[in-house]
């Protein structure tokens, strides 16, 4: 099979998110301390960049066994957590994140290192899809849903990755678009010398530390923007460390 070009690629992917977005509308307020923003057009625009780079940001972190799949369980799994919390309860949402949480499970039996079988580009692309359009219709619903701050805050990991290495990559003049090994995980990989201590980390971290946060800003809405800086400060910290985005 030939190779598909980027620009191809990426138009499909803006067609399939303007019509999530068209279809679930976009980001409709950000809670900022005592007040909330209606963020109009705009929260549409982000709303199409979201779905986008999630996508496409599952892909490049499909890099080693497991971690995609890992990443999903954690987001699917928790985001119900949070919504079993709420007065709407699960809802429809929730429960498409339990068939995507317990077929990614499943799927992780094979893949786990060394794996046996692969997402590729199309398996991790839809996952990163799938949740972001999960992600979209959960906050087209009743009262906001969970909100963007804690949508973001379970994906931190792959999100703080991901664009920091890309921006990283964009300043330093490389060839941004180029496949490379410069993420912080694929850096963190080597320096631990295999897959599975690179996953483990990273399932803890999500369990332990952006968990708690998470149901932090759940409980108290109006302070989770300070609390996703705050969550997410080490992230970034490692991720510098590490060096991601240079050569």
């Amino acid at each position: 099979h030939g190779h598909v070009p980027a620009r191809f690629r990426l138009a499909a992917h803006a067609v399939a998110g303007g019509l999530a977005v068209g279809m679930l509308g976009g980001f409709r307020e950000l809670p900022l301390g005592l007040t909330t923003v209606q963020l109009g057009w705009f929260g549409a625009a982000f709303a199409l960049l979201w779905t986008i780079w999630l996508l496409n940001l599952f892909n490049f972190m499909d890099g080693i066994d497991a971690l995609a799949g890992t990443e999903t369980v954690f987001v699917a799994g928790a985001a119900i957590t949070l919504m079993a919390l709420r007065q709407e309860g699960v809802g429809p949402t929730g429960l498409a994140l339990g068939v995507l949480a317990s077929a990614t499970a499943g799927f992780l039996w094979w893949n786990w290192p060394p794996a046996r079988i692969f997402l590729g580009d199309v398996g991790s692309g839809f996952l990163g899809f799938a949740l972001a359009v999960i992600a979209l219709a959960d906050m087209s619903g009743p009262g906001g849903g969970l909100g963007l701050p804690v949508w973001v805050l379970l994906n931190g990991v792959f999100l703080v990755d991901a664009t920091y290495t890309l921006l990283r990559r964009i300043a330093t003049g490389q060839q941004w678009y180029s496949p490379h090994r410069s993420h912080a995980y694929q850096k963190a990989t080597v320096m631990l010398g295999g897959h599975r201590p690179v996953v483990a980390y990273v399932g803890l971290f999500n369990v332990l530390w952006l968990f708690p946060w998470a149901l932090a800003a759940t409980l108290r809405p109006g302070m989770a923007i300070p609390m996703l800086i705050v969550a997410l400060f080490p992230l970034f910290a490692v991720t510098v460390w590490l060096k991601a985005g240079d050569p």
